[in-house]
């Protein structure tokens, strides 16, 4: 298996219209260039501190390029238009930062619309949800601290670990996988705790909650190798999802200004080795693990690809999927599609001032990751020269 399986850029944007791979094509110059998103994420936040109407511009734009839509008929068309290709979709309410018990149970409530919905969509693989959208941050820190709680704290917690529950139950009912994000490294052992607890409850014939390991971490190999350990050992099945991680610069400059070492690997190539290894160690225990290989590496995928093949394993092993964001790395999703894998796309959703958070930490993501942004552009560049070629 060679690079050429994802340089076929026909088959990546076979379905994207010419003028929507235009629009794309803008939209990841503008990403490539460091000062516009810095200067327009400031203009951002200085406009919805200020109340201005910016949601139209923001979903004629960037939305539609990265969301599945605003709602369940939004979200409907692009599930079936993606399934046409025989790729999946992985559903996630992308209403960040709230800190308020409505804003929790505001959540809880269309997450478990979503997973009824997604219960009734057979193209819908999963829900994710982040434990921070139904918990206090600052509960959480003091949690991950081990500190002891007050009464009041208690009570909160026990509000916590009901919603999860609620979650995880409809989850099952509806027969839908649920997918825990991983998040900030000061909360994360306070997380993992809760998603272990309810592993163990409701894992017990199959994966239905997962949780998500950040192997840029130089600590969660052996994290993950542990996690399989137990699930073995208590007797439940252990669901992962595996990505490289999404909060690198607000680690870093935590941990110089606390004056800790860093919880991030050094460089990127650790990052992969680690990565690479993970996947591999999932791969060896499918018996219990079932895992989602999250990435846009090229690399790393088409190593995923190799190991399947030279291990003998279905391509289209139930216990294997492979995913990407929407709006990138089509050139991997499709290909791999198409050659017969399990794939989804990552479909944040939902009301687009309520979104743009998300978007926004998208962008800044996007620009730090080194090298990201040109291939993408690449891509499109690529594909609208053939287009061009064909039509002449």
């Amino acid at each position: 298996m060679t690079t050429s399986l994802f340089e076929n850029t026909e088959t990546a944007f076979e379905y994207q219209s010419t003028p929507a791979l235009q629009k794309a094509k803008f939209l990841f110059q503008l990403f490539g260039n460091n000062t516009l998103v810095s200067l327009g994420t400031s203009a951002t936040n200085i406009a919805l501190s200020l109340h201005l109407p910016i949601s139209s511009l923001f979903k004629i734009t960037v939305f539609n390029h990265f969301c599945g839509g605003e709602n369940f008929v939004e979200c409907t068309k692009t599930i079936q238009f993606l399934s046409t290709f025989n790729v999946g979709s992985m559903l996630n309410y992308g209403v960040e930062l709230k800190e308020t018990e409505a804003d929790f149970e505001k959540t809880i409530l269309q997450t478990l619309e979503s997973i009824s919905f997604a219960g009734k969509n057979k193209h819908v693989k999963s829900i994710c949800i982040k434990l921070t959208g139904f918990g206090r941050f600052g509960l959480f820190e003091k949690m991950d601290r081990k500190e002891v709680l007050s009464n009041t704290e208690e009570q909160e917690l026990q509000g916590i670990k009901n919603r999860f529950e609620r979650l995880c139950a409809a989850a099952k009912e509806y027969d839908v996988v649920l997918y825990v994000d991983a998040e900030e490294s000061w909360i994360q052992d306070a997380l993992d705790g809760l998603v272990e607890e309810m592993m163990e409850k409701y894992n017990q014939q199959k994966a239905v909650v997962f949780n998500t390991v950040q192997l840029y971490r130089n600590d969660r190999l052996a994290f993950l190798e542990q996690s399989i350990i137990t699930a073995k050992s208590k007797g439940y099945f252990y669901g992962v999802k595996i990505v490289r991680g999404a909060y690198m610069e607000k680690e870093r400059e935590r941990a110089i200004e606390m004056g800790y070492p860093s919880p991030i690997h050094i460089d990127k190539p650790a990052t992969d080795k680690d990565f690479n290894a993970g996947m591999q160690l999932c791969f060896t225990n499918l018996d219990i693990v079932t895992v989602c290989v999250a990435s846009q590496s090229e690399e790393s995928n088409l190593l995923a690809i190799s190991l399947i093949d030279d291990m003998n394993i279905a391509r289209n092993h139930p216990n294997i999927l492979f995913a990407q964001l929407l709006g990138m790395g089509d050139n991997i999703t499709f290909n791999m599609a198409k050659a017969g894998f399990n794939v989804c796309k990552y479909l944040p959703y939902g009301p687009v001032k309520e979104v743009i958070p998300y978007l926004i930490r998208r962008a800044q993501e996007n620009t730090s990751v080194q090298g990201q942004m040109g291939r993408e552009l690449k891509l499109i560049l690529t594909e609208l020269a053939r287009r061009k070629k064909t039509r002449c």
